[in-house]
């Protein structure tokens, strides 16, 4: 009956442990198909790019499935297929950079490997291996202490890890290897299909760009601290005790994504260096001034993290000393966040900001500019001073962001001008100069149905399309007139 009893407990705790992994490998499941679901939700271009590696590793194993490529390079075939798998970015100008970066490196250490090996041979068979070593031995460590210099490290790290790399593979492996040239050769040709490959189906199919994601990037940031500013004000000195709503606190608290965004930041810049001109992107567009603009953004969301701090400190100014303020500050905050999103506004559409940005300031500094006659001395008299410590703190921050504004509205005009933004008056006449082809062609039909001379000049088009008729035409006529 023991012996019953202990095997019953062994199965029953079998069963709960069983039953407990089975559920713990559903919530598993369940959570990755979530993330799946979400990241995809996020941005779908990951999806059209997972498919774009899957596209580009198929087309170069054809190195292996047909028989007459096969014969030519070899196992060197499996170069192109690792090629393809490490060089194919998400954007445009990460896969061209790495590309540049491996052909090069390739072509270049390879030569040197080639010649190493050569100089080797002169040495004579016991002084080879001696002076292959020492080539190794000088050239790693020169390239990989090159790698510690910041400029290289940001665009060219890649590129000297495969110098390292491919210098070694080739002056080694030339010891024992008599063809070294013919293996450099095959190397280099499968390494170069590889980069082709992935930079074609990168750049052909459904292009992601470094540099688009960068200004897209700059223009969110923006406009999520004016859309705090734009609520603080009416939130902090509201009367009544009801406190903000899960959906609005997190609207308001987006401006905090700003402030770890510098190595995004950095990352973009980087890739969009490489890009070739592209949509409204001309070549040498001004990318590092959005790295101007990004770290006077995240110094501007840093004051506003104060700011934020203050909405839900324990210790708070009393309604009296608030109202002796709250037309000045809200008046600072408002148009410190009209004149951000404008900014914001004026990025997106590459247009030169307007001038409400700088009638927006101006109010702002004018509001500023009464803080120097609001009386301080009475209010400490009148009221204990802690009490008034909270919202002259949030007056002082708010000129602090004021002047942060100010200094970006000057970078955004700057890069206006350097990236050649169009004026927003030019911009709408651009648009409204766009030819309608059904109203021109209407109107062609009723002219000529009336008989006399007619010379219909459209706008936007430089010289009249239609010819004269002096008679009303025949339907032949203008049956030809058409062709």
């Amino acid at each position: 009956m023991e012996m019953g009893s202990a095997n019953q407990e062994r199965g029953c705790h079998f069963c709960r442990w069983l039953k407990a992994d089975c559920e713990k490998l559903r919530c598993t499941v369940m959570e990755f198909r979530h993330t799946a679901k979400k990241l995809a939700k996020d941005d779908p271009r990951r999806i059209v790019h997972s498919m774009k590696v899957g596209l580009a590793i198929t087309l170069v194993s054809l190195y292996y499935y047909f028989e007459p490529l096969y014969e030519g390079f070899g196992v060197s075939a499996m170069w192109a297929v690792l090629t393809v798998v490490v060089v194919f970015e998400y954007s445009v100008g990460a896969t061209l950079g790495k590309g540049v970066n491996r052909v090069v490196a390739t072509t270049l250490a390879g030569l040197l490997g080639v010649g190493a090996h050569r100089i080797a041979i002169l040495s004579g068979e016991k002084g080879e291996p001696i002076v292959l070593g020492l080539f190794v031995f000088l050239l790693a460590a020169i390239f990989t202490y090159l790698r510690f210099f910041p400029k290289l490290k940001a665009r060219y790290d890649y590129g000297l890890m495969i110098f390292i790399l491919t210098f070694s593979l080739v002056s080694v492996s030339a010891y024992r290897e008599d063809e070294v040239i013919d293996m450099a050769n095959k190397r280099m040709s499968t390494i170069l299909t590889g980069t082709s490959a992935a930079a074609i189906m990168c750049f052909l199919i459904c292009p992601v760009w470094a540099g688009r994601d960068l200004h897209d990037l700059t223009a969110i940031n923006l406009e999520k601290l004016g859309n705090f500013l734009e609520e603080f004000g009416v939130e902090y000195f509201k009367t009544s005790g009801d406190g903000m709503s899960d959906e609005k606190k997190a609207f308001m608290e987006e401006f905090k994504t700003v402030i770890n965004s510098k190595n995004s930041e950095d990352t973009l810049v980087n890739f969009a260096n490489w890009e070739p001109r592209h949509g409204r992107f001309r070549y040498r567009h001004p990318w590092s001034q959005y790295q101007k603009i990004g770290n006077l953004a995240r110094h501007c969301a840093s004051t506003i993290e104060a700011l934020n701090g203050y909405l839900h400190a324990e210790i708070q100014a009393t309604e009296v000393v608030k109202s002796r303020f709250e037309g000045i500050c809200m008046k600072m905050s408002t148009e410190s966040g009209k004149a951000l999103k404008e900014l914001s506004s004026a990025i997106n559409t590459m247009t030169q900001p307007p001038s409400s940005t700088k009638s927006h300031l101006e109010a702002s500094k004018s509001a500023a500019r009464d803080l120097n006659s609001t009386p301080g001395a009475s209010l400490c008299e009148d009221n204990e001073f802690s009490e008034v410590i909270p919202v002259a703190t949030v007056a002082s921050l708010l000129v602090d962001v004021l002047q942060c504004t100010e200094k970006i509205a000057e970078s955004v005009l700057e890069l206006a001008s350097l990236a050649r933004f169009k004026s927003a008056v030019d911009a709408k006449m651009a648009t409204n100069r766009k030819p309608n082809l059904a109203r021109q062609g209407a109107l062609i039909r009723r002219c000529l149905s009336k008989g006399a001379e007619h010379v219909v000049m459209i706008e936007g088009l430089s010289s009249p399309s239609l010819p004269k008729y002096k008679d009303p035409p025949s339907l032949s006529t203008v049956q030809q007139s058409g062709e």
